[in-house]
C-alpha cells in the first residue's frame, strides 16, 4: 500500500517466477533496475538518451556485482561442507 496526502491506496504487486530454477544475476539486476530508475516516455530525446545509457551501465555493474556475490557464496558453501567432512558434496558444489 502506498501512502499520499494521508490517504491509503493500493500499490502496484509485480510476481516474477521461474520454472525449476533461480533466478539469474541479469534476471536480478532487472528487477532490481526497474525499482531504482524509470524513464519517462515524455522526456526530451536527449534526456532519455542519457537516462537509458546510465541504466545500461548501471545494469552491467549490478549483473558484475551480483555474479561476484554468486561465486563468495558458493566459496562460503564450499568451505562449510569442507569444515563438516563433506568434501565431495564440497566439490561437487565449487564445479557448478
Amino acid at each position: 500500500m502506498m501512502v499520499e496526502g494521508g490517504k491509503i491506496s493500493p500499490g502496484i504487486v509485480e510476481i516474477q517466477t521461474t520454472n525449476h530454477r533461480g533466478f539469474t544475476p541479469e534476471e536480478v539486476a532487472e528487477r532490481c533496475l526497474s525499482k531504482l530508475l524509470s524513464v519517462s516516455d515524455t522526456a526530451p530525446p536527449a534526456i532519455k538518451e542519457q537516462a537509458n545509457a546510465y541504466k545500461d551501465h548501471m545494469r552491467a555493474v549490478l549483473v558484475f556485482y551480483m555474479k561476484e556475490a554468486v561465486k563468495s557464496d558458493r566459496t562460503t558453501v564450499y568451505n562449510a561442507l569442507c569444515d563438516a567432512g563433506q568434501k565431495d558434496l564440497a566439490e561437487l558444489i565449487r564445479r557448478l
